[in-house]
């Protein structure tokens, strides 16, 4: 029974998330379906990440098993076949070792954030940024973003939802930078907790507006407390970019 890995984009506004709900359409049950529709098998699909309603991916990994060998070409060309009219693209496919698991042998996930930072509402990217109308300062937000990378516990900027079983993390990469009108917040690690990077990018936006100074922000992480957290950044501006295996 081959394996196959996918690499798929998709705009996750009209979606509930990543994983499949009852009465409303997730990119599982819309990958899910487009599966079926060519190849007849009902088949579960496991994710490198599970992005919330309105999260987008630019790089979400997926794999599945079928019955029968197809060419991965044919698979992709497939499913973006099927997969109209969502605003999701298969963009790359191939046949793996049965041991892949597009969760569970990732080594890194990283992820986007987007901040449109003026004055005027967005227009073209109305559902793809946070639209912050006052001025943010980018290069503070950035010193304050050096401060908790590392292993730490991150109940602070941890969903009081979220079903992990340790709230410690290690965050490897987390970066701020201004391109003219927007600012860009990156962020990287194996793993993330539930809402841990809009709850962070959340907690920046008061750095940048002088409301906290980067010690401030440090100082929410060691508090180790849901409540220290600034408000959480809204799902438009967040990016699963890419999964490293």
């Amino acid at each position: 029974m081959p394996r196959y890995r996918i690499t798929i984009e998709y705009d996750g506004t009209p979606f509930c998330g990543w994983q499949r709900q009852a009465d409303r359409m997730s990119v599982q049950q819309a990958l899910e379906d487009a599966i079926f529709r060519f190849s007849g098998e009902t088949v579960s699909t496991q994710a490198s990440g599970r992005t919330d309603a309105g999260v987008h991916a630019l790089g979400q990994v997926v794999s599945f098993d079928l019955s029968t060998d197809r060419d991965p070409f044919r698979v992709r060309e497939a499913l973006n076949y099927h997969l109209r009219p969502h605003p999701a693209a298969v963009i790359d496919c191939e046949v793996v070792s049965e041991t892949f698991e597009a969760r569970f042998s990732a080594l890194a996930r990283h992820y986007e954030y987007r901040i449109l930072n003026r004055r005027a509402p967005a227009a073209l990217e109305r559902h793809q940024v946070w639209h912050v109308p006052m001025p943010l300062d980018a290069e503070v937000m950035h010193l304050a973003a050096q401060k908790i990378l590392g292993r730490h516990d991150f109940t602070t900027f941890r969903s009081s939802e979220c079903q992990a079983n340790s709230p410690i993390r290690t965050l490897d990469h987390f970066a701020v930078r201004r391109e003219l009108d927007h600012i860009v917040v990156t962020a990287s690690a194996r793993s993330f907790l539930h809402h841990q990077v809009r709850s962070m990018v959340g907690s920046l936006k008061l750095v940048g507006e002088g409301k906290w100074s980067p010690a401030d922000f440090r100082a929410a992480l060691d508090a180790a407390d849901r409540s220290r957290c600034g408000a959480m950044a809204p799902s438009a501006g967040l990016y699963f970019v890419k999964v490293d295996y």
